[in-house]
């Protein structure tokens, strides 16, 4: 056992070294409009994404569950699937690259913290297991990424266009970013309301009930209806720019509020996950 949480730390420790190489790289790359350095930097992250993602199918069979009961595995997964994503998105909007300049750092910080935190095996208890749960948990850390990289490009429109906007001229233009955290947002919202969906789904199935009021789900259907309000205002009332920048900050907020710490308000089915 001591020899598994010796690999599964070291391999954490290997990607997070990859994802500081690709952050300098990247970062280096977009600022001085070197596109060869952001290259090096994007290809950087790869091989960090694979030995991150070998270390959590390790813990998982370890564990017996997946990364969704302890604070470590938490952290860790919803870097690997946010940087995932994150990639992902690149292939097929090369101008979303520049945003690896907040997304990368972000990716080795959660996984650095993760591993503070000091990893601790969790017994998922045998009436929680579930095909439901897996979506459920699956789903929200999917929303959560796109939260992550909406946010991202809602700062980044706030200081491209405040009072030095040459100073950040290496970002793309303020329209594009703009239209980046809307789409994102959108991305966001969708899977946050199937997550929901799924919990309620997998609720009934283990404790006969599909919803119980608890802080957990009071506050992620608030955030969820903000999330919706956030849309409404672009959609229907042409909400944009540095309004709608602020908005989504607050939006932002909400969800690590709900998701980070209600758990900690009272002793329910959620408390545990992040313990």
């Amino acid at each position: 056992m001591n020899s598994q949480f010796a690999l599964v730390t070291g391999l954490h420790w290997g990607a997070v070294a990859f994802y500081v190489i690709a952050t300098i790289c990247a970062a280096s790359g977009i600022i001085f409009a070197n596109s060869r350095l952001e290259r090096y930097g994007m290809y950087s992250a790869i091989p960090g994404l694979v030995l991150h993602g070998i270390a959590l199918l390790v813990w998982w069979r370890m564990v017996g569950h997946g990364p969704y009961m302890d604070r470590f595995e938490i952290l860790s997964s919803n870097a690997w699937v946010m940087l995932a994503l994150f990639l992902l998105a690149t292939r097929f909007y090369p101008r979303l690259r520049s945003a690896a300049i907040a997304v990368f750092p972000a990716t080795f910080f959660l996984v650095a913290l993760g591993l503070f935190f000091r990893p601790e095996i969790k017994n998922l208890p045998a009436s929680y297991r579930g095909f439901w749960l897996i979506l459920h948990i699956i789903f929200y850390k999917i929303s959560f990424a796109a939260t992550l990289i909406a946010v991202t490009f809602s700062l980044f429109y706030l200081i491209s266009t405040g009072s030095r906007p040459r100073r950040y001229s290496y970002l793309p233009g303020p329209d594009v970013m703009d239209l980046y955290a809307y789409r994102f947002a959108g991305f966001s919202f969708t899977f946050w309301v199937i997550g929901m969906l799924a919990g309620s789904i997998w609720a009934y199935q283990s404790l006969n009930m599909f919803w119980s009021w608890e802080p957990v789900q009071i506050w992620s259907l608030v955030t969820w209806v903000v999330f919706g309000l956030y849309l409404h205002m672009r959609r229907f009332y042409g909400w944009a720019g540095r309004k709608a920048a602020w908005l989504y900050i607050f939006c932002f907020l909400l969800a690590v509020f709900s998701l980070f710490v209600t758990p900690f308000i009272n002793s329910t089915i959620h408390s545990e996950y992040f313990k």
